[in-house]
């Protein structure tokens, strides 16, 4: 018979909850020590790895048991360490691997600004801004080292919730494809490989699709698809058929938003249509991860916000756009649809 587990505390829970902290940032120090990169054949020590890696081996043990205890990796006799299914997600040579998302979840910029979230919350203005004196993509250009972890681990999250928005929305009535912000084309390279064709425009800054080369051609559609550097508030590719947007309007306050709108809506063709794939904040009382991102935004971009289906609508139509449909998918995303009004 098995013992059921006491309940905790609201103390306890408390405690538990604020070692999320703790948690991320443990993993995120794997991540950049590229551990599981060495324990792919088989169990290792901490010493082993230690090695590999130039670090303290005594150190190295505690993470490696901490991260035992949450999941990541087991524990094993004569402190001996593998991979747990969860743990493989961090080797960089795996399929969708989230490693580049685990280092930027422990960069000092993000950090710096979620401890200054008290100070959104008060001001509503970005925690960010106040740390570094500029908007976090204005810091990313005179940083660029810092901005290409950023956009590369853009493209790790975005591995799964593309392959995941190609398969829930129908995209094939569509001759031509704009991915706009569309970073390293992952989306934009499922949608194309999963119709052979059509063709697409990635348009993002020219520093970001310079980054894309390589993911265009691993996916077979290079071929198809050509890279346009430029800056979504001035202008974006005219004449296609489809304008997509991933996780780029929670980026930005809604007078920047109907600014981008404006100008994909005026780039449209007639009987044109626009995709956004966004989070779509619930209603009161059922769980979302979009709850917690909204979070983030507050803290790290200038007036971005995670938004709720009433505040999709009410932003497209200022635009002058009409939302037709939501079309949910298996990955804390939804594909919003919408057509001139």
């Amino acid at each position: 018979m098995t013992t059921p587990k006491p309940e905790l505390s609201p103390t306890a829970m408390l405690m538990q909850l604020l070692s999320g902290t703790l948690v991320a940032q443990a993993i995120s120090t794997a991540a950049e020590l590229k551990i599981a990169d060495h324990m792919s054949d088989g169990p290792k020590s901490a010493a082993e790895i230690a090695t590999s890696t130039s670090a303290h081996a005594p150190s190295l043990y505690r993470l490696m048991r901490a991260l035992a205890m949450v999941g990541v990796l087991v524990e094993h006799e004569g402190e001996r360490f593998t991979l747990t299914p969860v743990g493989e997600c961090l080797r960089s040579d795996v399929p969708g691997s989230q490693r580049p998302m685990a280092v930027m979840q422990g960069r000092h910029w993000r950090l710096a600004a979620l401890a200054e979230l008290a100070h959104g919350v008060r001001t509503g203005e970005a925690s960010f801004k106040k740390v570094f004196g500029k908007s976090v993509f204005e810091w990313f250009a005179s940083n660029p080292e810092e901005g290409a972890i950023f956009h590369e681990a853009m493209s790790s999250g975005s591995v799964p919730t593309s392959a995941g928005v190609a398969a829930a929305y129908d995209f094939s009535a569509f001759e031509r494809i704009a991915d706009i912000g569309g970073g390293h084309g992952l989306l934009l390279a499922a949608v194309l490989k999963a119709h052979p064709r059509t063709r697409g425009v990635l348009f993002d800054r020219p520093y970001v699709v310079a980054g894309a080369k390589k993911n265009l051609e691993d996916a077979g559609v290079a071929a198809r698809c050509e890279a346009v550097g430029g800056d979504f508030f001035e202008s974006v590719p005219a004449g296609c058929d489809a304008y997509v947007m991933k996780h780029i309007l929670h980026d930005w306050d809604d007078a920047r938003c109907a600014a981008i709108l404006g100008r994909c809506r005026e780039a449209m063709r007639a009987g044109g249509k626009l995709i956004v794939v966004e989070a779509i904040v619930p209603p009161r009382g059922e769980p979302s991860f979009a709850k917690l991102l909204d979070l983030q935004m507050l803290s790290t971009t200038d007036g971005g916000k995670e938004r709720t289906e009433r505040e999709f609508g009410e932003l497209l139509a200022t635009s002058g756009l009409r939302l037709t449909r939501i079309v949910p998918t298996p990955y804390r995303v939804s594909v919003l649809e919408a057509v001139k009004a």
